[in-house]
């Protein structure tokens, strides 16, 4: 079945259209850059607009940034402070008048990855970490999603979450060379071992098609391999979240 994905970034809001069964991507992916406020009703706005561009009539999915409980929005992560208690299922929903399931971004790139991607079949204890804005995590058991896994948000020095430091934002707004950028995401990385001790870790986003140019910066014991959707592992997770668990996941 044929259905319109939307990930929502702190830069930019895209869709696209998805074979729900295969992961396939039907179309090209339209994009507009987030609005520079990050508030509920601007983004809204820009969704509608995403779906208007496609003349879509649906169910959608939609991946969110940051920590969602039954669609209601918990944390602002990189949005503005106007979003926290704002249901976004209900927003997003009345914005395009059609039936949408809102999951956490990280972990529909993670959804992606796992059931059409380079974690299809993986057991034990698998964690996708999303490189954008922020640093987004999914985490997977046996291939079963536990929702809400945001180990971006793990305090750090002087700053409230680590993620304002060890993001790709981080590398683009400071100059940094893949080589600093790397020494510093792999102390991320440090942290995720220790604290949750996957069976693997697997890299999305844009910045993990570069891998080659910071892997020998990461030396953890756990395996780091990129997931190869890169940035369409949102859309098409969001998608087939929306066909396969609508209820749960929102």
């Amino acid at each position: 079945m044929t259905v319109l994905g939307i990930d929502i970034g702190g830069s930019g809001m895209k869709g696209a259209l998805v074979d729900s069964i295969t992961g396939e991507m039907l179309s090209e992916r339209f994009r507009i850059p987030t609005p520079s406020s990050r508030k509920p009703k601007p983004m809204a706005k820009v969704f509608k607009e995403i779906v208007d561009h496609f003349n879509y009539s649906g169910p959608i999915g939609c991946g969110f940034p940051t920590t969602l409980r039954h669609g209601v929005c918990k944390s602002k992560g990189n949005l503005h402070k106007k979003w926290v208690n704002v249901n976004v299922k209900e927003l997003f929903s009345e914005a395009s008048g059609l039936p949408v399931t809102v999951i956490n971004d990280a972990d529909a790139a993670g959804y992606a990855t796992m059931n059409y991607g380079i974690g299809k079949g993986r057991k034990g204890f698998v964690v996708m970490i999303t490189i954008g804005t922020g640093l987004g995590s999914g985490a997977f058991w046996d291939g079963e999603l536990i929702p809400n896994f945001e180990l971006g948000q793990i305090p750090y020095k002087e700053y409230d979450k680590i993620e304002k430091w060890a993001a790709a934002s981080a590398k683009e707004k400071e100059g940094l060379s893949y080589g600093e950028w790397g020494k510093r995401f792999n102390i991320f990385l440090e942290f995720v071992e220790v604290i949750v001790s996957p069976d693997l870790i697997i890299l999305g986003g844009g910045t993990s098609k570069d891998f080659d140019e910071y892997k020998e910066f990461i030396t953890i014991e756990t395996p780091v391999i990129p997931a190869g959707l890169q940035n369409h592992a949102g859309i098409i997770g969001a998608a087939a979240a929306a066909m396969h668990h609508p209820i749960t996941l929102d």
